[in-house]
């Protein structure tokens, strides 16, 4: 399963429509993504737009026809010869700018990649930055490797029941259908390595998935030599269960060093995204111990070969297990580390812990010689939050922790109608230079009309895409009839739409807007002035107070009086992001300060057009300058929670009912908001540049990678 040909069926003309449909490099340019549509549009949007399905489903007649359809080959022609270019070619920008910095690959190891929705193996915001980092890094030509973990039964699918209760529901994934290959050894062997947990030992396949130029290997131990419990280690993503987290993170860790040198791979610096994958640094380490360095030493050179990167800005959010569950689960490893139980278990610990537990991110920070956090906000944080890992330091801003904001990976995410807008006005070649600020400076010649007419069309798909979940759930009968309001089909295309769109936690307090309902009934219901919010987003499976949250906001959206104007859309996930992030006028965001490590997916929605109204934490803290957007109180944390949601509930509705609402609804004798489509321009012409996976990357070269490869010359 997983890599069958499908070349017996496919004509030799087009012969490299298979390829292309394996390489999700076709995700992300709208040439390839034309290309399958033409192939059969039906079958395109019954196959949730994958093309290795939908070959699978087409005929040898049609592809036959296709190849004989002049309109096709010359698209085909196109598509692969500018494949050829990105991929395939030997010269990069990488190569050009940076010549000599690598002697081999960056492994970047994450505990989830969110690359498109055929390949549903991600939960959200972590696996979406891991996924755009793979397209920037193999768009810019640099030496790149990634490993995780093939879950074929995913996060979870989310279904709301007719009381308004999540429920999980997990489906199996269809090897034969999805954009993955098997990975074999020399000796033909889909065994590739094997990693000992305690007194047993896991055997290791993998997957090859191709993204642009980079290879992102996922780790699967649902192979026969392992026993039933170990094959279903890797069936999903963050299980609750600690002990069954803890075998995860050993098996990526270890598992995934060890699958790299299986492969013949030697990478020169190695990345450690978030703390679940630190023990790949320990199984480094035990490489040079074998061959008879010290284990000061050994870990030294690990260090200077490391990075991590911290997404958490709170200390409950980190992965922290049992230090005497880690030491039987590490029991093989002490002899060849070079080490006894109590140094080995010291790496990560944490004062506080007295010796009880073992960080993750603590031993990640100890392990790396450069380490940096998401947002400027979030790099103070860290150094605050880790200050006692280095107790001889004074100050705070002297900890060895730096910062690198977030990204998007900016043609992932931008609408059809945006791109064509930025083509006419910003030069065809705007996307190879969408880094530079100047660039966006013709942003402000685009008419206002034109944008306008752009961001409507955007809002009407939205809506059109709720009706259509709305009619299919009633179809299939996975809805009560009283649901239908709570999913969203009474909103409607024309009236101000606001999205409150991301992970249901209790920190990021979806439920604010409701602090006073009544307030919030007069803004939505106004007759001439109209508001409308859509909510989607999930909660972990074992976060029963965030679940709860869940229930609150869809019973709410059933509430009458909010007229059909407060809707929750259930199962959000990639393909549900682009619509809205393409379709709501006001994209919301209400964490509590200092807990928002960065937030990507603002940046997604200001792209396209869309206002950005937040809590100034994050990245938005470096974006809102006063002009493209709306701050939500005030930088400095209130005293209390109950004040911070006080004050945060009432500057909402201020903004709403001074600013917004106002500003959308002024309308010329054409109907256009002229004033509302200078802030849009405001904004997309100043964060646009900004935050772009572009922009990022570079800085990770200079600031990161550099100052690693420069420390290994040493």
């Amino acid at each position: 399963m997983g890599d069958q040909s499908l070349g017996w069926k496919i004509p030799e003309r087009i012969g490299r429509v298979e390829e292309l449909a394996y390489n999700l490099w076709w995700s992300w340019h709208t040439e390839a993504r034309e290309l399958f549509r033409n192939l059969n549009y039906v079958l395109w949007r019954i196959a949730g737009h994958n093309p290795v399905k939908q070959l699978r489903e087409t005929s040898p007649e049609r592809l036959q026809q296709l190849a004989a359809d002049s309109q096709f080959l010359a698209l085909y022609d196109a598509v692969m010869a500018r494949f050829d270019v990105e991929v395939l070619a030997e010269k990069t920008w990488f190569e050009t700018q940076y010549p000599g910095m690598l002697k081999g690959p960056v492994a970047y190891f994450s505990m989830e990649f969110a690359i498109h929705n055929s390949l549903p193996i991600y939960a959200g915001g972590l696996g979406i930055l891991a996924g755009d980092t793979c397209k920037e890094a193999g768009d810019i030509g640099m030496p790149f490797v990634a490993v995780g973990f093939m879950y074929p039964q995913g996060y979870f699918r989310q279904h709301i029941s007719p009381a308004g209760e999540q429920e999980e529901v997990y489906r199996q994934l269809d090897f034969d259908e999805a954009p993955i290959r098997r990975v074999l050894g020399s000796d033909g062997s889909r065994v590739l390595a094997k990693v000992p947990l305690g007194e047993k030992t896991v055997s290791l396949a993998a997957w090859l998935v191709k993204v642009g130029r980079v290879d992102l290997y996922l780790l699967d131990t649902d192979v026969p030599d392992n026993a039933p419990q170990q094959q279903q280690l890797s069936a999903r993503l963050y299980v609750a269960d600690p002990e069954m987290r803890l075998q995860q993170e050993l098996v990526l860790g270890m598992g995934g060093v060890r699958v790299l040198r299986a492969l013949g791979i030697h990478p020169a610096v190695w990345h450690a995204n978030e703390g679940h994958t630190a023990f790949m640094t320990l199984e480094r380490v035990r490489e040079y111990v074998e061959k008879g360095m010290p284990f000061e030493e050994a870990a030294q050179k690990v260090r200077l070969s490391t990075i991590f990167t911290t997404h958490t800005p709170v200390p409950a959010g980190q992965d922290v297990f049992e230090a005497g569950l880690v030491a039987e689960y590490l029991s093989d490893c002490f002899s060849s580390l070079g080490i006894d139980r109590r140094e080995c278990l010291r790496l990560g610990e944490v004062p506080e812990s007295e010796g009880r537990w073992f960080n993750m991110a603590a031993l990640a920070l100890r392990m790396s010689e450069q380490r940096y956090g998401v947002s400027r906000v979030h790099g103070a944080v860290a150094r605050r939050m880790w200050h006692v890992l280095w107790p001889d330091i004074r100050e705070n801003d002297a900890v060895p922790i730096n910062y690198i904001t977030n990204g998007i990976h900016i043609p992932s995410w931008i609408a059809s109608e945006m791109r064509e807008l930025y083509d006419k006005y910003l030069g065809v070649d705007w996307l190879e230079r969408h880094d530079d600020p100047s660039t966006w400076k013709k942003v402000l010649d685009i008419p206002d009309g034109e944008l306008w007419d752009a961001r409507r069309i955007l809002r009407h798909k939205l809506i059109d895409g709720v009706d259509e979940l709305a009619q299919k759930a009633w179809a299939n009968n996975d809805v009560e009839p009283h649901q239908l309001v709570g999913i969203g089909a009474l909103l409607h295309p024309e009236v101000l739409t606001v999205g409150f769109v991301r992970r249901f936690a209790e920190y990021k307090r979806p439920t604010l807007l409701f602090r006073d309902i009544q307030r919030l009934k007069q803004i939505v219901r106004d007759p001439f002035r109209p508001v409308q919010i859509v909510f989607a987003g999930k909660s972990h499976p074992a976060d029963h107070a965030s679940k709860e949250l869940v229930k609150r906001v869809f019973s709410l959206g059933m509430d009458r009086d909010f007229m059909g104007r407060i809707a929750f859309l259930e199962d959000y996930d990639m393909h549900m992001a682009r619509y809205l992030v393409h379709g709501v006028d006001v994209w919301l965001n209400t964490p509590r300060r200092l807990h928002e490590a960065c937030g990507t997916s603002g940046m997604k929605a200001v792209l396209n057009g869309v206002l950005h109204m937040s809590v100034p934490d994050g990245w938005w803290e470096e974006g809102y300058d006063g002009a493209n957007g709306w701050a939500i109180g005030d930088v400095v944390k209130p005293a209390t929670s109950e004040e911070e949601d006080r004050a945060d509930a009432e500057s909402i509705y201020r903004i709403l009912e001074r600013d917004i609402v106002p500003l959308f609804y002024t309308r010329d004798r054409q109907g256009i908001p002229h004033g509302w489509v200078r802030m849009v321009k405001e904004s997309i012409r100043t964060l646009s540049p900004r935050f772009s996976t572009r922009r990022m990357m570079k800085e990770y070269i200079e600031c990161s990678l550099g100052p690693v490869c420069r420390a290994q010359l040493r």
